[in-house]
């Protein structure tokens, strides 16, 4: 029994069921239309995530100017996987990701476990993103061309929910100092009581995160041929933004601000 979790597929077994195109990595069956810039701009793009626009406010509220060694902890993490899946890849080079590499050097438990971690990883990591896009995306909205989505269409019916309960019970307490916590429990509250109600439900539809999934999955349908121009240029143009705020922003640096360097210690760095 244990001996069938922890069973491997040999080089030589993936590579003959590659080439004969039935097996876990589709193999001959795929038209080869990546090439070495391509790959590369996948890479940039794997390691690279959208994680350092959405995420780096909420980060530099905890760790303080201290972040900046974060970003050093992170790019040699990054680094490091990288250099694992070059490594893996040249060993197995054939598709299936983490999930054959995985069949190989560790048994079909493990690679097992990986896999449904991925689907899970593909179907469910994306809505971070998507949700955060939307904030940015409505900013742009009402701050260049003046445009107003009802509140209700931002925001997820779990997110409303909960926010409303917290903003209500908040207010009421009335112990907020922090401006932003403020407007974000007005919105939460406005959202709630400006929602259609259905049935008794309210409904909330984050409608622009919905539209950039379904554009996003759009693109990937028609073929890898085509989608491929689009990744590539979303990848030039997210490494030129980061360039860009570098450039930018080493015209105002002020030396006062970095005191405290790590406010909250390190762990709040981390």
């Amino acid at each position: 029994m244990a001996g069938s979790l922890f069973r491997k597929k040999s080089l030589d077994k993936i590579t003959a069921d590659a080439a004969a195109g039935h097996s876990d990595a589709h193999g001959a069956g795929l038209k080869k239309v990546l090439g070495v810039r391509d790959l590369t701009y996948l890479g940039i793009a794997a390691v690279v995530g959208a994680g350092v626009f959405s995420t780096i406010g909420g980060a530099a509220y905890d760790g303080g100017p201290g972040i900046s060694l974060l970003f050093v902890i992170t790019a040699i993490t990054c680094g490091f996987s990288a250099l694992c899946y070059a490594e893996f890849a040249s060993r197995v080079p054939v598709a299936g990701s983490a999930y054959t590499y995985s069949y190989v050097t560790f048994g079909e438990l493990i690679a097992w476990i990986i896999g449904w971690a991925l689907i899970l990883e593909y179907a469910i990591g994306n809505i971070v993103v998507a949700i955060s896009w939307s904030g940015y995306f409505n900013n742009l909205l009402v701050h260049i061309f003046n445009i107003h989505l009802p509140d209700w269409l931002l925001v997820d019916p779990l997110t409303a929910s909960n926010a409303f309960t917290t903003a209500t019970n908040a207010m009421a307490a009335g112990n907020i100092t922090d401006p932003a916590q403020l407007e974000s429990y007005r919105f939460a509250i406005n959202a709630y009581n400006s929602a259609p109600v259905i049935g008794g439900m309210h409904i909330f539809f984050n409608l622009p995160a919905f539209m950039v999934v379904a554009l996003i999955t759009w693109i990937t349908i028609i073929g890898i041929k085509e989608s491929k121009k689009t990744a590539n240029a979303m990848v030039i143009f997210k490494v030129a933004v980061i360039i860009f705020v570098i450039i930018a922003g080493a015209f105002f640096v002020d030396t006062n601000n970095w005191k405290p360097f790590m406010p909250n210690g390190f762990t709040g760095v981390l």
